[in-house]
């Protein structure tokens, strides 16, 4: 339930937030709203006073809830408040506010469950209603926040304690999604706070975690103050997320700063445009053309490494997730962008200047389309087709919210700066193509965004889009036999028939709407079912919005050609277009022309609504036979066509005009008399339903008496005689019965009142029919037929669902001139719904059959149970059929009485913290119950039935459980279905009215073209107030409460769950676990026998049972909340090992495993429950204000309070129970491995911070660690890491419960360490470690801070005491500790333990890498008991680390490095007896470092190094510092170790490491050339990371860095390079070795291509990192060289890896001013070699960066690249020509359209000036290369526009057929530029030939041919 956030309320005609309304005048429209509500119910609901009572009384629960600290109990009455706001009652602003203020609060409670965080951010999100579209409840002056406690909370989720990590934990997310709600809310005057806070906190490591925290923390006002550096940020960093993030932040900071100055306080001011710079403005748009991922040259893959840069984040910054569009925000930022702002463009031929429609927006979206306009063809999909199309739907329907919010007169925007008209016209000029080439795309997905802005269009400019979509759908239309064509068409003209039909919008559209109709009418194949349902769904579209009815003065035509149905023909009839349209596109008309060919085109009403019947029927005759266990008809895709056929007529016959529907009735009728088809009972049935929905006295007159007399007749002569209770094929010979029976369903489904006329004959017949059906087909359609007929007469239910109101409708002057009302639309308040309302005689009738057909059948039910099989020979079938007729019945009358179970009664199993007023309970509103009185006698005698029937159930449950001994299989699931009814079939199901939600959300999409639309068709407006009715009777059907009755259901419901019958057991399974959702208590009903059912000796079917039940979520997760019924739940599943049947051992481990994850710390924690929590008084104190008698029950207050102190102790005592037997069950001799281990799972779940660990759980876990079984020495030691790290947070965490749950609990060495002056801080930091005399005085373990600003303080420790212990552990927890000492103390333990890490793994996957997990479990050891064991652990080591065996190694890795990562805090003496063990050990193990254990090694120096002091490992880093390379050796192994334990030791300190850095880059860059390739990478790498590590552009303060990121131009230093001259230094070395390169097949040998590929590889890996944009500054000098690298054809690898580099600078966002530099490197090493492969290679490369870059660049750039590509036209080469000709093409195509004219010109001069002399002639091969040259441009330019004709096009066919014969390559060239076209354009040639002349259609040919037949 959405509640406020219903689709319900979209159209509301409230106004929207932005608007100037006072808040007054809004209250009084939110109550106008409500009222249009209110006034389309048939009865009287609650007035708001009412209502807010019942608000009231829910918050004053809500608010003992959160007094009493009864969490569940909260969310319970958290779900009867989304039930009010489902009410559509306004809420009062305060009181809104007061309520967010609340739910925000209790967020913030400590140690709260993710699962109720996540269930009260949803009802933040419902209160603020920040869906699209929807308006805002509340402003910032009317709620205020405090951002700093949920950042608290957020802080400790985004970098969780290493040991305490989670990694299915996603409350960040939830955390960061509250945060993105309220920000709005945040005071602004914090935002420098926020930044001061936040800003410090970002590094290279934090950036995708800091920069989520930003924009969802910032509010969006005085965003002058952050946005400069957030772009900075973003150009600094090469992200996929970040670019996602950051674009739908500039999304949402563009929408609501549409008004700038004018959106209020805070409002952003107009720059450049909009409210970005030119310079952010030009990021945005390149991110935008990046984004659409279209493959351009050679590059076909991403357009961005970012991904892959993302990789390399940390998993907790990839965790945070946000759902969204990068597409929507694309479009939020270019639309509400767009003003006039700037000089307009006149046209785009050479010299114009300025801006299209004088929009730089405009402009920059024309770019982006133009440039990407070719991919928009379906020849030329792939994985962009999504992108392109998608982009184009969001621009389009962002255009239209736009527009038609400023059309409002609150529209708070600026004249000057709305949009224009010409703007508008302009954007859907632009997209125009692209939508219509998108029609037919392969992708469905894509054909639907190219539908929906075609629908956007035809709003906004119909005249521009409307003639050309008919023009597609004629074409496509009349060639029916392209499928594909057909359905696009039909799909597209679907989406668009608002404007077709409707005369006000579009004048041209209505007398297109009869044709269309019959053309569309071939579609109906059942041998095609999509193009039938495009079909259907075209005429559904039209026909809602038109009354089918002939508008001429003569009378609509009779029924011609009435042949039989078994005659008619599926043939196509129809193929003629309308009056005044050719073939070309519609021609254009006066309105009086219009009109007068609407009204003629009327007159085809009648035949087409002949042939559409009579096309139904004759698919109805060739449908396959019904059959199946749903008695379906054919497979999924036949029903869908039913499903829509159904829908199809039922909106056709509701349009029908009176004469026309008679035609239709006669017709049905006597199709009805002459035929009886087995195959379409069922479909025939559902025709007849739709007449009778329209006019049922007609269709009742015409088919009771039919129908009646031949059921009769039927069952008379032993129709449905044979007796059989399970589904089956009909017999041939009652098909006529089923027949009739189908079409009396259908007649009686309608009409309600007007059954009353045949009222005697419907119980006759029904009598009769409970009679005479025997056979399951029989009886059960009898049963459906009085389920239609009790739903007729009682059920509320609107009547009329035509497209006017029934006044109108009836009007006579509305039948001769309904064309003017097509398509009408309305206001909520101005549609008039009309209802039945079950009245006097209809409910006499009701109890009048419940009397005489229903409880005969009881009596019959009664007698057999009474009497047992032995007297009735057929017990089965006669239970079955009365059981069926009776549940059927009451399946009809769900809402015919009131349950008025209301009252507040103890369970009759009461618990001890039981408050039974605050129990669940439904909001009893309004809800169109029939009988509501209980005093009532009809109420009363409806009432013994349904009470009877009840009792009737039970009593044959008892029967059937004792009746053991015969099969009663189908009788006993119609028991069960029925108590399925009795039980559920109250109100309406939750699947019910979440169907007719979601019907109701499709039907409303389908008419939505704008955000805040407030008229719909009245069609919409029925279904809402159909969808509000629904949630009425939802809401009163919540909640019910248990009664003995209901008890009695439920424990027969259950016995049924055991039953050892499959069918029986699942179906009751399934209706027993939707009951107990339903009735309040109920699943505390049933656990217990549940749990029974799992004992020793029962049976496995009954065991199976109940696991299935046991394994439902909402059942596991209440027995496992509860403190009484936890142990029982997880005891009586460690018990199930006495069953040994294969299957439901593994179903234990099913449910076992989806236990597991219910328990959490929070859900078992109950320190919340016991500690005060003054911020929630604080919040209820204010709360109070708004509701005075908040907390004034003080007796309910009292019981509530009383109940803490006893739900904490309950709670506790419960889970120390449940611990002791799970260990004793662990403990057993007997007891199965399995479950040996499953028990040490949940163990480990169990174990909480707030409550010390039992010695025994310690000793378990401990003896576990040895276990021979590697799993469950896994989960032993999983589980005893986690008891440790809990005693140390106990021990640290005790000031407060925040501390403990915040994870703010402080080490008794940790300090804060005052940063005064950062940079001096830091050269302290970066000191040698023999500079620091005696040590430190404090250890800084964590650089989180100092990249941009460093922080006041950071985290520090001090020295630990010479002497231990350091700590003393909490006193609760030390016989825990003690349990462990004295196992880990035992002589042989730390052998055995160490023997099992060097065993060989199980796992292939884990036996090349180290095992974290016994690393962390020997570094809790460690930390836990600093040190003692210590010499036991080293001798045990030395065995292991001697021997060479991989396995040994990986142990003695896992051992030496939990010992160095858990001696941090050791008392120096015991510290330095370990380092002087390891220090004469650390060159043998380096010298037994293998192959296949260097892995283990350098996670451990990894391991040990990362988030440390390095003056920690004086001894570590000094070795390491020692090592030689020996650049010299003969093995890239041994120098490859001393290079990787560097990198370890730069990768670890970062910039910790800076001083060393310059030592080591220059010896890489010294020994570049090495000969191993291996090395080669390792150097890449290393200089890539000593660079990196070298960037910290740090700043005095934030203030200091906000000043920079607007002043500087590089505040971030990306353009600096440190090492440029040692590259330039390479480049000459590089010089020099190439002249020295040796010949093949030694090539590879050179120093020269060694270098080169070590250079290489730098690159690329610097490019695919996360600050790439840093390369840029060096690859600038190496450009040229590298072009040259991609010549070198005798070197494969060099060649491939230049040219990967040169496009994979491409795919990164450079610098501005690198943009052009590059460009021009490219231009002038293409000029200035004498080396054709160079210009080729680079040619393509520069179109690349050209086209990724495009937005970038001045116009003085492009001018350069198009003169390059002009010299390059006319090569020397052919190849190089060849690929400038398709250069410059692509040039043309994405920027350079104004070009066109002039290069035309020069071409065709170039073309006519050249002259052949004779091939002797020494300038012949300079003619043949300048003709040449102009003939490749003058293709190029035609390539240009591969998929249209551009007036300038067809006289170039003429200047090139005169060259088609000429020498190659012209002749070539001609030729493929010819065959291109023709491929191109093959679809539309039939209207791009019109384009062309006779000579110049003459002249295409020649080319083609290269033959002129006029030569």
């Amino acid at each position: 339930m959405d509640g406020d956030n219903e689709d319900t309320g979209v159209v509301d005609s409230s106004p929207g937030s932005g608007t100037s309304t006072p808040k007054t005048s809004l209250d009084a429209q939110l109550q106008a709203t409500l009222q249009t509500y209110l006034d389309s119910l048939p009865y009287q609901a609650e007035s708001i006073e009412q209502m807010n009572d019942k608000l009231d009384l829910i918050v004053s629960r809500l608010a003992i809830c959160a007094k009493a600290r009864n969490w569940n109990m909260l969310s319970s009455w958290d779900s009867l408040l989304q039930c009010w706001l489902l009410m559509r009652y306004p809420m009062p602003r305060p009181v809104r506010a007061g309520l967010v203020k609340f739910y925000y609060q209790l967020i913030l409670v400590p140690g709260m469950e993710p699962r109720v965080v996540r269930i009260w951010a949803d009802m933040i999100q419902r209160l603020l209603a920040t869906k699209p579209g929807m308006k805002r409840k509340l402003e910032p002056e009317d709620l205020q926040l405090d951002w700093e406690p949920l950042w608290r909370v957020l802080r400790k989720e985004l970098w969780p304690k290493g040991r305490n990590s989670d990694s299915s934990r996603n409350v960040v997310n939830i955390l960061l999604f509250v945060a993105d709600l309220c920000k709005r809310y945040f005071p602004a005057e914090q935002i420098p706070n926020m930044l001061d806070t936040f800003i410090p906190l970002l590094t290279q490591e934090s950036v995708l975690s800091i920069v989520p925290v930003l924009t969802s923390f910032l509010p969006p006002r005085h965003i002058e103050s952050y946005i400069p550096a957030l772009f900075k940020l973003w150009e600094a960093f090469n992200s996929q997320v970040l670019d996602d993030r950051m674009l739908e932040f500039a999304g949402m900071l563009s929408e609501e700063h549409v008004a700038g100055k004018a959106t209020g306080d805070g409002g952003a001011e107009w720059k450049a445009v909009g409210i970005w710079t030119e310079e952010q403005f030009a990021t945005l748009i390149g991110k935008c053309l990046n984004s659409m991922n279209v493959p351009v040259g050679s590059s076909r893959g991403n357009s961005s490494t970012g991904v892959t840069a993302d990789t390399g984040a940390s998993r907790q910054s990839l965790k945070i997730k946000k759902p969204g569009s990068r597409f929507l925000a694309l479009a939020n930022i270019i639309i509400y962008s767009m003003s006039v702002d700037g000089p307009e463009r006149n046209g785009d031929g050479p010299g114009q200047t300025g801006f299209l429609g004088g929009s730089k927006a405009l402009d920059a979206l024309d770019k982006v389309v133009t440039s990407t306009e070719s991919y928009f063809h379906p020849s030329n999909s792939g994985h962009w087709t999504i992108c392109l199309t998608n982009f184009m739907q969001q621009i389009l329907s962002t255009l239209a919210n736009r527009w038609k919010s400023e059309e409002s007169p609150t529209c708070k925007t600026p004249v000057t700066h709305r949009l224009t008209p010409a703007i508008k016209r302009n954007v859907v000029k632009i997209l125009r193509t692209p939508a219509l080439l998108s029609l037919f795309a392969k992708d469905i997905l894509a054909a639907a965004y190219a539908q929906s802005a075609l629908r956007s269009m035809s709003l906004l400019e119909p005249d521009l889009i409307m003639p050309q979509i008919l023009e597609k759908a004629y074409s496509g239309l009349e060639s029916v036999n392209e499928t594909h064509r057909t359905t696009a068409v039909m799909n597209a003209l679907s989406g668009i028939s608002i404007p077709l039909v409707n005369g006000n919008m579009w004048t041209s559209g209505q007398r297109h709407v009869v044709p269309l109709l019959e053309m569309c009418l071939p579609g109906i194949d059942l041998n095609d079912p999509m193009k039938t349902i495009c079909a259907t769904t075209f005429i559904i579209s039209v026909v809602q919005h038109i009354k089918i009815g002939e508008l001429t003065s003569t009378p609509p035509d009779t029924l011609t050609h009435d042949v039989p149905g078994e005659d008619i023909s599926m043939a196509n009839t129809t193929d003629r277009l309308p009056f005044g349209v050719e073939p070309g596109g519609p021609a254009a008309h006066t309105r009086a022309e219009e009109v007068a060919l609407t009204r003629e085109s009327s007159s085809g009403f009648a035949d087409w609504v002949t042939s559409f019947f009579r096309r139904v029927l004759a698919l109805y005759e060739n449908l396959p036979e019904e059959g199946g266990k749903k008695n379906t008809t054919g497979g999924k895709q036949e029903e869908s066509v039913l499903k829509c056929l159904k829908s199809t007529m039922d909106v056709v016959c509701l349009h029908l005009s009176d004469s026309l529907f008679d035609l239709v009735l006669k017709l049905v009728f006597d199709y009805a008399v002459s035929n009886a088809r087995s195959n379409s009972v069922r479909a025939f049935g559902q025709l007849v339903a739709t007449l009778a929905r329209v006019r049922p006295e007609a269709t009742l007159a015409k088919f009771i008496p039919l129908c009646t007399g031949v059921i009769e007749e039927e069952l008379k002569y032993g129709a449905s005689s044979v007796r059989t209770t399970t589904t089956h094929l009909a017999a041939p010979s009652d098909t006529t019965l089923h027949w009739n029976l189908a079409i009396l369903r259908g007649v009686l489904g309608y009409g309600g009142a007007a059954l009353l006329k045949h009222k005697d004959d419907i119980l006759r017949l029904l009598l009769m029919l409970v009679e005479k059906c025997k056979a399951e087909r029989g009886y059960s359609g009898s049963a459906r037929l009085m389920t239609r007929v009790m739903h007729t007469l009682s059920s509320v239910y609107p009547l009329n669902s035509r497209f006017v109101n029934s006044d109108e409708w009836e009007d006579p002057e509305f039948d001769v001139e309904h064309y003017k009302h097509w398509g009408k639309t309305y206001e909520a308040k101005d549609v008039d719904i009309e209802w039945h309302v079950a009245s006097g005689p209809e409910i006499e009738f009701v109890i009048e059959l419940l009397e005489k057909v229903v409880a005969p059948a009881m009596d019959v039910i009664d007698k057999l149970l009474k009497e047992g099989p032995a007297a009735h020979p057929f017990w089965d079938n006669d239970f079955c059929r009365h059981m069926h007729m009776i549940r059927s019945t009451w399946t009809g009358l769900p809402t015919l009485i009131e349950d008025r179970v209301n009252d507040m009664q103890p369970l009759p199993d009461p618990m001890e913290t039981d408050v039974d007023a605050l129990r669940t309970r439904n909001l009893d509103v309004q809800a169109g119950f029939t009988l509501k009185d209980p005093t009532d006698m009809r109420y009363q005698r409806v009432f013994a039935l349904r009470r009877r029937f009840g009792d009737i159930l039970h009593r044959a449950s008892v029967y059937f459980r004792e009746s053991v001994d015969v099969d009663h299989t189908d009788s006993v699931l119609s028991l069960v279905r029925a108590t399925d009814v009795h039980l559920m079939e109250y109100g309406i199901t939750r699947s019910t009215y979440g169907n007719l939600t979601k019907n109701y959300g499709f039907a409303r999409n389908m008419h939505l073209l704008w955000n805040k639309q407030r008229q719909f068709s009245r069609l919409i407006f029925l279904k809402r107030a159909q969808v509000y009715h629904s949630g009425r009777v939802f809401v009163a059907s919540l909640c019910r409460q248990r009664t003995a009755e209901v008890d009695l259901l439920l424990e027969d419901l259950v016995e049924f769950s055991l039953s050892p019958y499959t069918r029986i057991r699942r179906h009751a399974q399934s209706v027993l676990i939707t009951a107990v959702t339903t009735y309040v208590g109920s699943t505390r009903f049933i656990l217990p026998r549940l749990f029974d059912a799992l004992t020793p000796g029962t049976l496995p079917d009954r065991m199976k049972g109940a696991l299935y039940v046991l394994l439902n979520k909402s059942i596991a997760a209440y027995a496992l909340q509860q403190p009484k019924f936890a142990e029982t739940y997880i005891v009586s599943l460690l018990e199930c090992q006495h069953q040994e049947k294969p299957s439901i051992q593994k179903l234990v481990t099913t449910v076992i495993n989806e236990a597991l994850p219910h328990f959490t710390e929070e859900s078992l924690q109950t320190q919340n429950l016991r500690v005060p929590l003054p911020a929630i008084d604080s919040v209820l104190e204010n709360l109070r204000q708004q509701f005075p008698n908040l907390l004034q029950d003080q007796n309910l207050l009292d019981e509530a309070i009383s109940k803490l102190a006893l739900t904490a102790n309950l709670r506790d005592s419960a889970h120390a129970q449940m611990v002791a037997s799970i260990v004793s069950i662990a403990q057993r001799p007997k007891t199965h491995w399995r479950y040996s281990q499953a028990a040490t799972k949940f163990l480990t779940v169990l174990i909480r911070r707030d409550q010390p660990a039992s010695p025994d759980l310690a000793a378990l876990f401990v003896h576990g660690t040895c276990n021979d079984h590697p799993t469950m020495r896994w989960h032993s030691q999983r589980g005893l890491v986690r008891l440790m790290h809990t005693v140390k947070m106990r021990t640290y965490g005790t000031a407060s419960v925040e501390e403990l749950w915040y994870d703010e609990w402080k080490n008794p060495l940790s300090v804060v360490h005052t940063i005064s002056d950062g940079p001096a801080f830091f050269s302290e930091l970066q000191k040698p470690l023999a500079d620091v005399p005696g040590g430190p005085s404090v250890y800084i373990d964590k650089l989180n801070t100092g990249f941009v600003v460093w922080e006041k303080g950071i985290k520090a420790y001090r020295t630990p005491p010479a002497e231990g212990p350091v700590f003393q552990w909490e006193a609760a927890s030390r016989p825990a500790l003690e349990a462990i000492r004295a196992v880990i103390s035992q002589e042989g333990w730390f052998d055995k333990l160490f023997a099992l890490y060097g065993q060989e793994s199980n796992r292939t996957s884990s036996s090349s890498d180290l095992r974290p997990d016994n690393m962390t479990f020997v570094k809790s050891l460690i930390k836990m008991f600093e040190g003692e064991n210590l010499d036991v652990m080293l001798q045990a080591a030395e065995p292991l680390w001697q021997d060479a065996d991989r396995f040994k190694q990986r142990a003695a890795a896992e051992l030496v490095g939990g010992i160095m990562r858990g001696l941090k805090h050791w008392p120096q003496a015991k510290a330095d007896v370990f380092w002087a063990w390891l220090q004469p050990r650390l060159p043998k193990i380096y010298a037994q470092i293998k192959p296949d254990s260097v892995n283990y090694w350098e996670s451990v120096f990894a391991s040990e190094l990362a988030d440390r002091d390095p003056r920690r490992h004086k001894i570590l880093l000094n070795w390491i510092s020692s090592l030689s390379i020996d650049w010299a050796s003969d093995s890239a192994f041994a120098m490859g170790k001393a290079i990787a334990l560097i990198g370890i030791v730069a990768d670890m300190l970062a910039a910790r490491f800076e001083p060393a850095a310059d030592k080591y880059i220059h010896a890489y860059f010294d020994n570049i050339s090495t000969q191993y390739a291996e090395i080669r990478t390792q150097l890449a790498q290393g200089i890539d990371a000593m660079i990196r590590l070298q960037w910290h552009p740090t700043q005095p303060s934030v203030a200091a860095f906000l000043d920079a990121c607007k002043t500087q131009h590089d505040p971030l230093r990306i353009r600096e390079a440190k090492y440029k001259p040692r590259v330039e230094r390479l480049l000459n070395d590089l010089s020099a070795w190439k002249t020295q390169r040796l010949p093949p097949p030694r090539v590879n040998q050179s120093k020269y291509d060694q270098a080169g590929l070590t250079l290489l590889n730098w690159l690329w890996i610097a490019s695919h990192g996360a600050q790439a944009p840093m390369v840029f500054a060096y690859v600038t000098p190496l450009l040229p060289e590298i072009l040259r690298m991609s010549e070198l054809n005798d070197s494969s690898e060099l060649q491939t890896y230049s040219a990967g580099v040169l496009l994979v600078l491409s795919a990164i966002t450079p610098p501005k001013e690198f943009i052009e530099i590059i460009a021009d490197y490219f231009i002038t090493a293409i000029r200035s070699t004498s080396s054709w492969r160079i210009r080729l290679n680079a040619l393509p490369t520069l179109i690349v960066f050209y086209y990724r870059n495009l937005t970038s660049f001045t116009p003085s750039s492009v001018q350069r690249i198009m003169d390059l590509l002009l010299e390059c036209l006319f090569d020397e080469n052919v190849e190089v020509r060849e690929m400038a000709a398709k250069t410059l093409s692509g040039v043309i195509r994405c920027s350079q359209r104004q070009s066109i004219i002039s290069l035309r010109d020069l071409f065709v001069q170039q073309a006519k000036t050249v002259a052949f002399p004779t091939r002797s002639d020494p300038i012949y091969a300079e003619s043949i290369r300048k003709l040449h040259g102009a003939i490749l441009g003058i293709t190029s330019l035609i390539e240009a526009f591969p998929y249209a004709v551009e007036g300038w096009m067809p006289p170039l066919t003429e200047v090139l057929a005169t060259h088609a014969t000429d020498p190659p390559p012209i002749a070539a060239t001609i030729r493929n530029c010819a065959r291109q076209f023709k491929k191109t354009h093959q679809d539309t040639w039939h209207t791009d030939q019109l384009a062309f002349n006779e000579d110049e259609l003459q002249a295409l040919s020649t080319m083609l041919s290269g033959i002129s037949y006029y030569a």
